[in-house]
Protein backbone atom coordinates (compact mmCIF):
# COMPACT_ATOMS: atom_id res chain seq x y z
CA UNK A 1 0.00 0.00 0.00
CA UNK A 2 1.52 3.96 -0.82
CA UNK A 3 2.57 5.33 2.44
CA UNK A 4 -0.07 8.22 2.64
CA UNK A 5 0.40 12.28 2.79
CA UNK A 6 1.42 13.92 5.70
CA UNK A 7 0.02 18.07 5.66
CA UNK A 8 0.30 20.68 8.12
CA UNK A 9 -1.81 23.82 8.43
CA UNK A 10 0.37 26.65 10.51
CA UNK A 11 -0.30 30.63 11.20
CA UNK A 12 -0.25 33.15 13.87
CA UNK A 13 -3.71 32.56 16.69
CA UNK A 14 -6.91 33.49 14.87
CA UNK A 15 -5.02 33.56 10.95
CA UNK A 16 -7.90 31.79 9.82
CA UNK A 17 -6.47 28.30 10.06
CA UNK A 18 -10.02 26.67 11.77
CA UNK A 19 -12.19 28.01 8.51
CA UNK A 20 -9.68 26.83 6.50
CA UNK A 21 -9.51 23.18 7.92
CA UNK A 22 -13.65 22.83 8.48
CA UNK A 23 -13.25 23.81 4.43
CA UNK A 24 -10.91 21.08 3.48
CA UNK A 25 -13.01 18.44 5.78
CA UNK A 26 -16.03 19.37 3.78
CA UNK A 27 -13.84 18.62 0.54
CA UNK A 28 -12.09 15.69 1.04
CA UNK A 29 -15.28 13.84 2.87
CA UNK A 30 -17.22 15.40 -0.51
CA UNK A 31 -14.25 13.59 -2.71
CA UNK A 32 -14.21 10.68 -0.84
CA UNK A 33 -10.45 10.87 -0.08
CA UNK A 34 -9.22 8.39 2.73
CA UNK A 35 -8.17 11.40 5.45
CA UNK A 36 -7.90 11.76 8.84
CA UNK A 37 -7.58 15.46 10.95
CA UNK A 38 -6.20 15.92 14.04
CA UNK A 39 -4.22 18.61 16.08
CA UNK A 40 -1.14 19.86 18.36
CA UNK A 41 -0.43 20.00 20.61
CA UNK A 42 -3.40 17.10 21.14
CA UNK A 43 -4.82 14.60 18.75
CA UNK A 44 -4.78 11.02 21.45
CA UNK A 45 -5.60 10.56 25.16
CA UNK A 46 -2.23 11.38 26.46
CA UNK A 47 -1.32 14.02 24.23
CA UNK A 48 -4.70 15.70 24.77
CA UNK A 49 -4.33 15.90 28.45
CA UNK A 50 -0.76 17.20 27.76
CA UNK A 51 -2.67 19.83 26.45
CA UNK A 52 -4.91 20.77 28.96
CA UNK A 53 -1.71 21.47 30.98
CA UNK A 54 0.09 23.39 27.79
CA UNK A 55 -2.99 25.57 27.13
CA UNK A 56 -4.06 26.13 30.78
CA UNK A 57 -4.03 29.96 31.85
CA UNK A 58 -3.94 29.11 35.39
CA UNK A 59 -0.33 27.44 34.28
CA UNK A 60 1.45 31.01 34.62
CA UNK A 61 4.47 30.03 36.13
CA UNK A 62 5.32 27.56 33.87
CA UNK A 63 8.89 27.75 32.36
CA UNK A 64 9.53 28.10 28.32
CA UNK A 65 11.61 25.03 28.65
CA UNK A 66 9.05 22.77 30.36
CA UNK A 67 6.85 24.41 28.05
CA UNK A 68 8.84 23.31 24.76
CA UNK A 69 9.43 19.55 26.48
CA UNK A 70 6.44 19.19 26.81
CA UNK A 71 4.74 19.88 23.29
CA UNK A 72 7.81 17.69 22.04
CA UNK A 73 6.18 14.94 24.26
CA UNK A 74 3.00 15.43 23.03
CA UNK A 75 4.34 15.09 19.99
CA UNK A 76 5.86 12.02 20.35
CA UNK A 77 2.71 10.31 21.39
CA UNK A 78 0.27 12.03 18.73
CA UNK A 79 2.83 10.76 15.93
CA UNK A 80 2.31 6.63 17.74
CA UNK A 81 -1.06 7.23 18.48
CA UNK A 82 -2.64 9.14 15.21
CA UNK A 83 -0.25 9.83 12.33
CA UNK A 84 1.33 7.08 11.57
CA UNK A 85 -0.92 4.22 12.19
CA UNK A 86 -3.06 6.56 9.26
CA UNK A 87 0.02 7.58 6.60
CA UNK A 88 0.45 3.20 7.27
CA UNK A 89 -3.23 2.83 5.73
CA UNK A 90 -2.47 5.04 3.27
CA UNK A 91 -4.69 8.01 4.57
CA UNK A 92 -4.23 12.07 3.84
CA UNK A 93 -3.16 13.22 7.50
CA UNK A 94 -4.06 16.89 7.83
CA UNK A 95 -2.98 18.01 11.14
CA UNK A 96 -3.66 21.29 12.44
CA UNK A 97 0.21 22.89 13.87
CA UNK A 98 3.33 20.57 14.25
CA UNK A 99 6.82 20.90 14.49
CA UNK A 100 6.86 24.37 12.78
CA UNK A 101 4.97 25.81 15.64
CA UNK A 102 7.25 24.93 18.37
CA UNK A 103 10.39 26.54 16.08
CA UNK A 104 8.22 29.65 16.00
CA UNK A 105 6.72 30.18 19.53
CA UNK A 106 8.92 28.25 21.39
CA UNK A 107 12.49 28.52 19.15
CA UNK A 108 11.74 32.52 18.45
CA UNK A 109 9.22 33.97 20.59
CA UNK A 110 10.51 32.47 23.69
CA UNK A 111 14.35 32.59 22.71
CA UNK A 112 15.14 28.75 23.32
CA UNK A 113 17.01 28.44 20.08
CA UNK A 114 16.65 26.50 16.83
CA UNK A 115 19.22 24.41 18.41
CA UNK A 116 17.25 23.27 21.44
CA UNK A 117 13.89 22.71 19.59
CA UNK A 118 15.26 21.01 16.87
CA UNK A 119 17.23 18.74 19.81
CA UNK A 120 14.02 17.43 21.21
CA UNK A 121 11.78 17.15 18.43
CA UNK A 122 14.69 15.20 16.58
CA UNK A 123 11.74 12.32 16.84
CA UNK A 124 9.64 14.58 14.62
CA UNK A 125 11.87 15.85 12.21
CA UNK A 126 14.04 12.95 11.12
CA UNK A 127 10.80 10.39 10.56
CA UNK A 128 7.68 12.80 10.42
CA UNK A 129 8.27 15.53 8.40
CA UNK A 130 5.50 16.87 6.69
CA UNK A 131 4.88 16.43 2.83
CA UNK A 132 3.94 20.07 2.76
CA UNK A 133 3.27 22.80 5.23
CA UNK A 134 0.78 25.45 4.72
CA UNK A 135 1.32 28.49 6.64
CA UNK A 136 -1.32 30.78 6.58
CA UNK A 137 0.07 34.57 6.67
CA UNK A 138 -1.80 37.24 8.94
CA UNK A 139 -0.25 38.92 11.31
CA UNK A 140 -0.82 39.28 14.70
CA UNK A 141 -2.28 42.53 14.99
CA UNK A 142 -4.93 41.52 11.57
CA UNK A 143 -5.43 38.17 13.69
CA UNK A 144 -6.52 39.01 16.61
CA UNK A 145 -8.66 41.96 15.38
CA UNK A 146 -10.40 39.60 13.45
CA UNK A 147 -11.39 37.25 16.36
CA UNK A 148 -11.98 40.20 18.82
CA UNK A 149 -9.16 39.82 21.11
CA UNK A 150 -7.00 36.98 22.68
CA UNK A 151 -8.52 34.81 24.49
CA UNK A 152 -8.25 34.78 28.13
CA UNK A 153 -8.44 31.23 29.33
CA UNK A 154 -5.33 30.64 26.44
CA UNK A 155 -2.16 30.91 27.98
CA UNK A 156 -0.49 31.25 24.38
CA UNK A 157 -3.03 33.62 23.72
CA UNK A 158 -2.73 35.90 26.77
CA UNK A 159 1.10 36.02 26.31
CA UNK A 160 0.91 39.94 24.70
CA UNK A 161 1.43 41.36 21.44
CA UNK A 162 5.57 41.49 21.39
CA UNK A 163 5.49 37.72 21.82
CA UNK A 164 3.08 37.19 18.80
CA UNK A 165 4.82 39.38 16.44
CA UNK A 166 8.04 37.12 17.09
CA UNK A 167 5.97 34.17 16.92
CA UNK A 168 4.99 35.31 13.58
CA UNK A 169 8.65 36.83 12.30
CA UNK A 170 9.49 33.08 13.42
CA UNK A 171 7.48 31.63 10.61
CA UNK A 172 7.89 34.09 8.32
CA UNK A 173 11.55 33.24 8.65
CA UNK A 174 10.70 29.13 8.32
CA UNK A 175 9.26 30.05 5.11
CA UNK A 176 12.34 31.78 4.02
CA UNK A 177 14.23 28.42 4.84
CA UNK A 178 11.98 25.80 3.77
CA UNK A 179 10.31 26.57 0.49
CA UNK A 180 10.01 24.03 -1.01
CA UNK A 181 8.17 22.52 2.07
CA UNK A 182 6.36 25.46 3.52
CA UNK A 183 3.52 26.66 1.51
CA UNK A 184 2.73 30.83 1.89
CA UNK A 185 -0.93 31.85 1.29
CA UNK A 186 -1.94 35.31 2.60
CA UNK A 187 -4.50 35.30 5.12
CA UNK A 188 -5.98 38.58 4.08
CA UNK A 189 -7.95 36.99 0.74
CA UNK A 190 -11.63 35.59 1.37
CA UNK A 191 -11.75 32.38 2.31
CA UNK A 192 -12.71 30.68 -0.63
CA UNK A 193 -9.50 32.36 -2.30
CA UNK A 194 -7.04 30.85 0.62
CA UNK A 195 -8.61 27.56 -0.37
CA UNK A 196 -8.09 27.53 -3.99
CA UNK A 197 -4.90 29.07 -3.45
CA UNK A 198 -3.91 26.21 -0.85
CA UNK A 199 -5.73 23.63 -3.34
CA UNK A 200 -3.32 24.65 -6.30
CA UNK A 201 -0.38 24.82 -4.19
CA UNK A 202 -0.66 21.15 -2.65
CA UNK A 203 -2.07 19.71 -6.17
CA UNK A 204 1.21 21.07 -7.62
CA UNK A 205 3.35 19.21 -4.84
CA UNK A 206 1.74 16.57 -5.63
CA UNK A 207 0.25 15.85 -2.05
CA UNK A 208 -3.87 15.41 -3.23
Amino acid sequence: MTRGKFITFEGCDGCGKSTQLKMWSEYLTRSEIPHIFTREPGGGKISEAIREILLNGKNAEMTDECEALLYAAARAQHLRDRVEPALSEGKLVVCDRYVDSSFAYQAYARGLGVDFIGKINAFALENYLPDATVFIDLTPEEAFARKHGADENDRLEQAGIAFHKKVYEGYKTLAEQFPDRIVVVSGKATPEEVFANTFNALKARGCL
